[in-house]
């Protein structure tokens, strides 16, 4: 009959838990990094877009006559560019974007990571009367 208890006692001290500077810090990290994520994730799926779209382009330019110049879009101007040049830029695209691509992976799973630490520590001490998941 004791161990029918048990539950019912640890959910009353995750409640009555009291929240030390620690704590309050540990949460406001867990949320600046929770927005963070939120914010690279973003710029994540943005980067994959132009990575497929500078795809399409490649293989446009590759169905293009050799001999007919492209107009190449920098920044607000279009400049003609040959066929080869502009492949080569697009080349370049692609590969700058593949490293952006990839800086950002590997950022959001080292902040997930420390997120992940963090919810330990919280879910420790609070248990159910902290939420901690995204809704």
């Amino acid at each position: 009959m004791s161990s029918g208890r048990f539950p019912l006692l640890q959910r009353e001290e995750e409640r009555n838990a009291e929240v030390t500077w620690e704590d309050q810090e540990r949460i406001n990290q867990f949320s600046k990094l929770n927005s963070r994520v939120d914010n690279l994730e973003e710029k994540y799926k943005k980067q994959k877009e132009e990575k497929e779209f500078l795809d399409d382009l490649a293989m446009e330019l590759e169905l293009v006559d050799e001999d007919e110049p492209v107009f190449y879009q920098i920044g607000d101007a279009f400049i003609q560019f040959p066929v080869e040049k502009a492949q080569e830029r697009v080349e370049k695209a692609k590969d700058d974007t593949d490293e952006h691509v990839n800086e950002l992976d590997t950022q959001i799973t080292s902040i997930q990571s420390e997120m992940e630490e963090l919810k330990k520590k919280l879910y420790g001490k609070f248990g159910q009367a902290i939420n901690l998941e995204k809704s």
